[in-house]
C-alpha cells in the first residue's frame, strides 16, 4: 500500500520539529541546571568578589577566579595573534594561490586536523612544545606552551571558513578587478578579502569560542598553577581547567563554585555566538545588496 504524499510530509515535517525541540529543551535544561547549581556561591561569595578575587583556596572558603580569567584570556590572545595571520595567509593560499594538484592534497589535511582529538595535541605539547619552550626559561609548562598548542587548534577553523568564504566571493568581482588593470596580490587584498570579511571574522570568533572552552590539552601544557602569570613562560590555569581538575573531588560551596565558573563560561559562549549571528547577517545583507 503507497502512503499518500501529505501524510509522508506531515511525518517529515513533525519529526523535524520534536527533534528541533527536543535540542532547545536540552540546551534550555543543561543551562538552568548550571545556573541553579552555581546561584549559590554568587550569593554567599558575592559576584563582584568571585570574579575579582585574586585568591583561590578552597580549604579557606576563598573563591576568586580573577588568575584563572587572566590565564584563559592570555591564552585566547596568545593563540589568536598566530593563527589569524597563519590562518587567513593559509586560505589564500587554498583559494587563489596552490595550484589544483598541491590544493586537493592540503584541504583535506586541514580537515583532518579538525577532527584530531585535543589530547593528542596535548601530548604533542608535553612531548615537543614542553621540552622546547623548558630551554627558553622556566619548567616549559606555561602559557606560551599553551598558546603554541592553541594556535594549531584553532588553526583548521579559521582556514576552512575563510577559505569557503573568499570562494563565495562572486567571480565577477574578481573578473572586474583584474579587466581594470590590479595585478594578482591587489585584487586579493582590496577586492577578495573585504568582500569575505563577514565570514573571516566569523571564523575568527568561532576560532576564539574553541579556544575559550578548551580543556584538556591546556591541562597538559599549562602547569595548572593558581597564581597570576608575570609573563608568558609561567604555568597558569584556564577556568576551564579548574573545572576539570577539581570537579572530581568538590563538595559543597566548592562544587557551586566550579559551576559558577561555568557560568561564566557559558556567558563567555552566548556573547561570542551573539557576535557571530551579527556577523553574518551582516554579510548575508551586505551580498544580498550587492547582487541587487
Amino acid at each position: 500500500m503507497k502512503i499518500p504524499h501529505h501524510l509522508t510530509d506531515k511525518f517529515a515535517k513533525y519529526t523535524v520539529l520534536v527533534c528541533a525541540a527536543s535540542s532547545v529543551i536540552i540546551l534550555a535544561a543543561i543551562t538552568v541546571f548550571i545556573v541553579l547549581q552555581g546561584m549559590p556561591t554568587f550569593q554567599k561569595v558575592g559576584v563582584f568578589d568571585f570574579l575579582f578575587g585574586t585568591e583561590w583556596r578552597p580549604t579557606y572558603d576563598k573563591y576568586g577566579i580573577l588568575a584563572m580569567i587572566v590565564g584563559s584570556t592570555a591564552v585566547t590572545i596568545g593563540a589568536l595573534a598566530q593563527a589569524i595571520p597563519l590562518g587567513i595567509a593559509c586560505a589564500i593560499l587554498l583559494a587563489e594561490v596552490a595550484p589544483n594538484r598541491i590544493r586537493s592534497f592540503l584541504r583535506p589535511a586541514v580537515e583532518l586536523l579538525v577532527g584530531i582529538p585535543s589530547v593528542i595535541y596535548g601530548l604533542i605539547g608535553m612531548v615537543l612544545i614542553v621540552p622546547a619552550v623548558r630551554h627558553i626559561g622556566g619548567s616549559g609548562f606555561s602559557i606560551l606552551a599553551a598558546c603554541l598548542v592553541l594556535t594549531a587548534m584553532v588553526l583548521p577553523t579559521i582556514i576552512s571558513i575563510s577559505e569557503d568564504s573568499i570562494r563565495a566571493v562572486p567571480h565577477a568581482y574578481k573578473e572586474g578587478a583584474l579587466a581594470l588593470g590590479a595585478t594578482r596580490w591587489q585584487t586579493i587584498s582590496r577586492v577578495l578579502l573585504p568582500s569575505a570579511r563577514s565570514g573571516i571574522i566569523a571564523s575568527i570568533v568561532l576560532g576564539m569560542g574553541r579556544a575559550v572552552g578548551e580543556t584538556m590539552a591546556m591541562i597538559m601544557v599549562i602547569g595548572n598553577a593558581i597564581a597570576f602569570p608575570k609573563s608568558p613562560l609561567d604555568p597558569a590555569r584556564t577556568l576551564t581547567g579548574n573545572i576539570a581538575v577539581e570537579i572530581n573531588y568538590a563538595t559543597g560551596t566548592h562544587e557551586s563554585a566550579l559551576f559558577a565558573t561555568g557560568i561564566v563560561l557559558l556567558i563567555f559562549i552566548i556573547v561570542l555566538n551573539t557576535i557571530t549571528t551579527v556577523v553574518l547577517r551582516r554579510g548575508i545583507q551586505k551580498h544580498a545588496e550587492h547582487l541587487t
